[in-house]
């Protein structure tokens, strides 16, 4: 039986935080989706679409990845469709910790046979955010180090 992983997130946009994340758990799984989730409670800057289209950039060396939308329904009800076993999630710190157990907890109580597995960050990455590239990159702030230079460009184009 094949591995099937999904590390579902936001991405908006995708940091150098998330593509460690992904590049460690690449190895994982003999296939890994890459799911943009819809959260009711952010406000995007890029549109599902853009979002796309930057996540296949910056994975386009890993083969078995495959970049998808997850709009309008439970990321744990899209994994059981398309076959992954696993949830792939990242931890920066306590704080996330404290909200991703309780997402797993849930996930689990609403499909018991879908694991969640946790990954700690990088330590040069444990300060990274999405929100805190965007503030920076809003405020003329140089982005380079925290993200693909692709990224970089749509973040400039957008403000």
């Amino acid at each position: 039986m094949k591995k099937i992983g999904i590390y579902p997130g936001t991405f908006d946009p995708i940091t150098n935080g998330h593509l460690d994340i992904i590049e460690r758990g690449y190895g994982l799984f003999d296939k890994l989706y890459i799911a943009i989730a819809q959260n009711i409670n952010k406000k995007t800057l890029f549109t599902i679409e853009e979002r796309l289209e930057m996540i296949k950039g910056v994975t386009a060396h890993l083969p078995h990845v495959e970049v998808v939308a997850c709009i309008d329904r439970l990321t744990v009800d899209f994994a059981e469709e398309i076959g992954a076993q696993t949830i792939l999630r990242g931890l920066r710190a306590v704080t996330d910790f404290e909200y991703e157990f309780q997402i797993a907890t849930t996930n689990k109580a609403l499909k018991p046979h879908i694991e969640t597995v946790f990954l700690t960050t990088s330590a040069k990455n444990m300060y990274l955010s999405s929100s805190t590239v965007k503030e920076v990159a809003r405020f003329g702030g140089d982005v380079e180090a925290f993200v693909d230079a692709d990224v970089k460009q749509a973040l400039l184009e957008k403000f």
